[in-house]
Formats: structure tokens, C-alpha cells, sequence
């Protein structure tokens, strides 16, 4: 049996999209599938590194790893009408030069975020970190992310939703792309679409079986919110168009992109499409 280790993040739309293969719902019958959360910056960093064969990764990283990861297709999220919050104290104006903490260097709402504040000083840290920052004074605003876009302390304010910085970005007609999933290319192409349509199939369940997963996942204290909070956060980032990208999706990522190239983020323009697995392999090799 070979070992296939998935790196994913701790957060619950990761968490759900991934558990149908932990529980067996889905799988292959020659793999033993692992999997290991860890935040994203830190999948971000490992990635980076060429740590695991599969691993969740922000958007907003892709094209450091263009050369060494193809882009899956599925367990993506996206925002649409919502997604971080910059948030700061309530009753507070920030300065030209606010500090802010971010939830690391190379992910999609740090993208956004330098490129409509270029004066702000940035300091990154954990996700789970960076509102507890903002009360202590460390900083003076900080973006959420996951869950904690949810709910915050009452003493917070939302100065700005990243949302609308992307609607100013990009033309205000494309979903936020957030993070999605990337595979070896040394991965031989025949085991990556295999690869990828186990994880596919494993969001599809997921969708399909959700009231059974959120409750087998609340039970097992894996994940960090209670039901009610667990329902509305995987409509936001766990949702049936989480299955596979559309059209409009390599559309928004591509605008990510463009908007990256343009801020000199990344080294060259990009088309979502040609990163992705060449799922016609399989009916080549068999004709």
C-alpha cells in the first residue's frame, strides 16, 4: 500500500472537504491516505519548500510553485460578497503608516491588502493570533480570516472588508479567490489524476452528506466552532461550487493574477488554465 500524506489547514471548510476520505466515505484501493493541518502560511512556507505531494495552499502563492505544483481543481474557496475583514478598535482612526498584522506573506489577503495599502507596516503572524494583537495594542488592525470573520469582540470594528478592496481591484464581477489545493508535477500524471478525482469525489460527498459530516466533525471536537457557526462558515467557504473550478472562477483567479503582475508581486502573466492537471491524459493513454 503507498502512503499519501494531505497537508490541509486546521480551519473547517478544509476540515470538512477533506474528512469524508479520513472517515472512508471516499478513497483508492492501493493508498493509505494521511493527513496533516497545519496554518495556512505555514502550508504556504512548506509548499515553498516542496515538503508534501498535495497540500492546500493560498491563491495568492500559486505562482511562486508554478514550476514544481500543477493546481487542482477542487476543495477551492472563494468569497463572494465576503471575505477577510480589516478590522481595527473601535473609536480609532488609522494613520497613513498603520501597523497591521497579516496572516502571512504569501497569502491572498496580504496580496490585496499591500497593494491597497502600501504605507501600512505589516507584521504577520498566526490567523488565530492577530485578533487578540489588535486588542493588546501590538497593532493597530489586523485582518481576519476563517472563521473568525464570524465573530470578534465587541470592542472591533470592521474598517474595511477586503471584498470591496477586490471589487476596486478587479472590476467588482468575480467571485475572491482565496485558496485552493496543489500537486507534485514530479508525481507520475496517471497517479496525480487518480489523485485528483479522490479529492474531487471527497467534496462532492462532503456536499452531499453534510449534515452527517458537520455532526461526525462536531462530535469528534475537529473543528473550533459550534454547529450553528459550522453550517453558515461552510456556505461561505465549503459550498457546491467548492467541487470543482468554473469558468468564472479561472476567470477570478486570473484576474489574482494580473493584479499581482501588475503590483510586481509576481514575474510573469498567467493563465490559471495551463497550470492545472491535463485530465485528457487519461483518455489518450487509453485509446
Amino acid at each position: 500500500m503507498k502512503k499519501m500524506v494531505i497537508a490541509h489547514s486546521p480551519d473547517a471548510d478544509d476540515i470538512f472537504m477533506y474528512y469524508a476520505i479520513k472517515f472512508g466515505w471516499v478513497g483508492k484501493k492501493d493508498t493509505i491516505f494521511e493527513n496533516i493541518a497545519l496554518d495556512i502560511e505555514t502550508l504556504n512556507t512548506e509548499a515553498l519548500k516542496g515538503s508534501y505531494d498535495i497540500s492546500a495552499i493560498s491563491f495568492g502563492l500559486y505562482p511562486h510553485i508554478r514550476n514544481e505544483y500543477a493546481l487542482l481543481r477542487t476543495a477551492v474557496s472563494f468569497g463572494q460578497g465576503y471575505g477577510p475583514k480589516l478590522i481595527r478598535k473601535k473609536e480609532t482612526v488609522l494613520k497613513k503608516k498603520f501597523t497591521v498584522a497579516l496572516s502571512g506573506k504569501y497569502t491572498t489577503n496580504a496580496l490585496l491588502f499591500r497593494v491597497a495599502y502600501p504605507n501600512a507596516k505589516v507584521v504577520y503572524m498566526n490567523f488565530l493570533e492577530i485578533e487578540q494583537a489588535v486588542l493588546d495594542g501590538i497593532v493597530d488592525a489586523g485582518v481576519l480570516i476563517h472563521e473568525s470573520i464570524l465573530g470578534y469582540d465587541d470592542s472591533l470594528e470592521v474598517e474595511r472588508e477586503l471584498w470591496d478592496v477586490w471589487c476596486e481591484l478587479s472590476g467588482g464581477e468575480l467571485p475572491l479567490p482565496l485558496g485552493g489545493m496543489a500537486i507534485r508535477r514530479s508525481m507520475p500524471l496517471n497517479a496525480a489524476i487518480e489523485y485528483e478525482n479522490v479529492l474531487t469525489k471527497a467534496v462532492y460527498i462532503a456536499r452531499e452528506h453534510k449534515d452527517r459530516l458537520s455532526k461526525m466533525l462536531i462530535e469528534r471536537s475537529l473543528v473550533r466552532i459550534d454547529a450553528a457557526t459550522l453550517e453558515q462558515y461552510l456556505e461561505l467557504y465549503a459550498n457546491d461550487e467548492s467541487i470543482t473550478l468554473s469558468e468564472v472562477q479561472y476567470d477570478a483567479i486570473n484576474k489574482l493574477f494580473e493584479i499581482g503582475y501588475a503590483n510586481g508581486f509576481f514575474d510573469q502573466k498567467m493563465d490559471a488554465r495551463d497550470y492545472c492537471i491535463p485530465l485528457e491524459y487519461t483518455a489518450l493513454r487509453n485509446s
